[in-house]
């Protein structure tokens, strides 16, 4: 039986209020689709000391198709980048080449920002 009321646990750290599980073992999370399907492409400069991150938002995809996507679109860019809070985070200005990736891989996606 599941205790409801459990919160924290000191040998564990925070729990998942639905699973119960460390929030870093979450098990429904896993099979959660993160984004809501309005996919959009912005380009970033703020608190990166100048340097532009082209930023993917909305993507309706698990936590681990998120990661392999954005491995993929890393790759094809030649640039690095991150998969962090639902977003994918690719260094430099590829917009237009993220954005003809996405819709071959059957993404429709917009432009944000200036």
């Amino acid at each position: 039986m599941k205790n409801r009321n459990l919160v924290y646990s000191t040998d564990k750290g925070r729990l998942c209020t639905q699973c119960e599980f460390p929030i870093d073992a979450c098990q429904c999370k896993k099979d959660s689709v993160i984004g809501n399907g309005n996919v959009r492409i912005a380009l970033e400069t703020k608190g990166r000391k100048g340097k532009g991150v082209t930023v993917i938002t909305g993507l309706p995809l698990t936590e681990e198709a998120l990661k392999k996507l954005g491995k993929t679109l890393k790759t094809q860019c030649g640039t690095g980048g991150a998969v962090k809070d639902g977003q994918i985070e690719v260094q430099g200005d590829n917009r237009q080449k993220i954005k003809d990736l996405l819709d071959k891989a059957g993404f429709f996606s917009k432009f944000t920002g200036g």
